[in-house]
């Protein structure tokens, strides 16, 4: 079966916070989601789910635990039960539930930088203090500086991992994931995971979930993923975590505290459909991102000189090096010049200010208008 990617679905007047953001005339490629239509067997489970007329609040039934626990067997060989399954309106309440459940005051939040903005601002939510460590950028690879993490993670309450990456689109390979978890097991760190973008890797790899690795480790374990990214049913507000001590789950679950509700009715039939009936369709959306990523890369070095681009090894996010360009602000050039609305590298991390993070996971043709926009500001700056 062939599906469309190509077809470019008019976003302005729909609400939509990344089509809102800027004027009219700004092509917005900042936010993560995609201008690419959800896959056609979510829309027909929600076509026939509204067709039953009532929309009250609803549970998580067996049918999505079972797709859920079935697509994680296939995908990665892990086992999880139905039980081990709590719902969330998102990711984001998640990591927040579980500083607030799981760290004492005086514990530093351990994480990477650049990370994802709301990452990097949660323990500030709670008064926790935080202790960032960058990346090391080696032969175009980041990677993590294991000696620094382990001084980071001595007395830490928790360690926020982002996997596969944002904004980098790392994908932590299974060494290197091992030894990270292992750290923060000496350590008694609680980890909790992101793992939002798990199905969105290129060039053959397969994204590890941390908790798989072993026993010991999932013990330790929040690990929270959502269909929202893969298939791109963000505004559904759905996520699930997967918890598998008993009273770990427990004490994440009662640190709902009124402020984190259940999730809606359509936002689980979409994860029902996404992880039960849409496998072919995310081989061939896998297969179309990473051609635009390689499209991306060899547009950045051709037609864009002074940025540099590492090529993502997942995601649908590119982190574009701007220093050699002189500029003081690149997000806020592009914006203005280009009319290109980008993430700012500021919000990933305080020495990313030359860092911009682009969203290619749109219609080739609207790929190419952003960099056409980009490579003319270039060139008549």
């Amino acid at each position: 079966m062939s599906f469309d990617f190509d077809t470019i679905h008019p976003r302005l007047g729909t609400g939509s916070t990344k089509w809102n953001r800027y004027p009219p005339d700004v092509l917005p490629m900042w936010i993560a989601d995609m201008d690419i239509a959800a896959p056609p067997a979510v829309l027909q489970a929600l076509r026939e789910r509204l067709d039953q007329q009532i929309l009250g609040y609803s549970v998580a039934g067996p049918d999505v635990r079972d797709a859920i626990v079935a697509d994680l067997w296939n995908k990665y060989a892990w086992r999880v039960q139905p039980q081990d399954l709590l719902f969330l309106p998102g990711v984001e309440p998640g990591f927040n539930m579980a500083l607030h459940a799981f760290v004492q005051p005086d514990q530093p939040v351990v994480l990477q930088t650049p990370n994802y903005r709301p990452i990097r601002l949660a323990p500030g939510h709670w008064n926790l203090p935080k202790i960032e460590v960058p990346f090391e950028l080696l032969d175009g690879e980041y990677l993590t500086p294991l000696p620094a993490l382990r001084d980071a993670l001595a007395g830490a309450g928790a360690f926020l991992l982002s996997n596969p990456h944002n904004p980098m689109g790392k994908v932590f390979p299974r060494e290197e994931l091992l030894a990270v978890a292992n750290a923060c097991l000496e350590q008694g760190t609680l980890i909790i995971s992101d793992e939002i973008h798990a199905e969105l890797c290129f060039d053959g790899r397969r994204h590890i979930p941390t908790a798989s690795l072993s026993d010991e480790i999932a013990q330790r374990t929040i690990t929270l993923m959502s269909a929202s990214k893969a298939y791109n049913v963000a505004g559904l507000k759905t996520c699930f975590a997967v918890i598998q001590n008993a009273e770990i789950r427990e004490r994440f679950n009662n640190a709902r505290c009124g402020m984190v509700d259940s999730v809606s009715p359509l936002g689980l039939e979409a994860t029902r459909a996404a992880y039960s009936q849409c496998g072919e369709w995310l081989d061939a959306l896998k297969h179309y991102l990473q051609a635009n990523r390689d499209y991306l890369l060899e547009a950045v070095q051709t037609r864009l000189p002074g940025v540099v681009m590492h090529a993502p090894q997942g995601t649908f996010l590119a982190w574009l090096d701007c220093s050699a360009l002189g500029l003081d602000d690149p997000q806020q050039f592009f914006l203005e010049q280009a009319k290109v609305g980008l993430s700012a590298g500021i919000e990933f991390g305080d020495d990313s200010q030359q860092f911009v993070r682009l969203n290619f996971g749109c219609p080739r043709a609207l790929l190419e208008e952003g960099l056409q926009r980009m490579e003319r500001a270039l060139r008549t700056r």
